[in-house]
């Protein structure tokens, strides 16, 4: 969707994101694996939520005013990458990571970011 080998975004708490001006359209393809917002204007992607993955939204990291934090922590959907592109990701899952796992993801990107600070 980003016409590029990547599209990097950053998983955060669903209740921690709040759309602050506008209102996002849907756009792309659509569930039941993801549903994609838009800017109505640009169109440009913004977040994403995942059915089934409620507590969390995944927001295009570039959007976002600090990006210190946003050196790539875990790859999804790598079935489909391109095979010479890589990325510093210290977890990678073919599809998405099961609900189960993400607060272990989170608890560790969270102890890792504490390290390097």
């Amino acid at each position: 969707m980003s016409s590029s080998a990547y599209s990097l975004t950053a998983i955060m708490p669903a209740p921690a994101f709040k759309v602050t001006e506008g209102t996002p359209v849907k756009g792309g393809l659509q569930g039941p694996e993801a549903d994609h917002y838009f800017c109505p204007d640009c169109k440009t992607w913004m977040f994403t939520r995942i059915p089934g993955y409620d507590e969390i939204i995944n927001v295009r990291s570039v959007l976002l005013d600090d990006l210190h934090w946003t050196e790539p922590f875990m790859e999804t959907m790598t079935a489909s990458k391109l095979p010479w592109a890589e990325t510093p990701a210290r977890h990678r899952y073919e599809g998405f990571p099961p609900p189960e796992d993400f607060m272990k993801l989170m608890g560790e990107f969270a102890a890792h970011q504490l390290a390097t600070r």
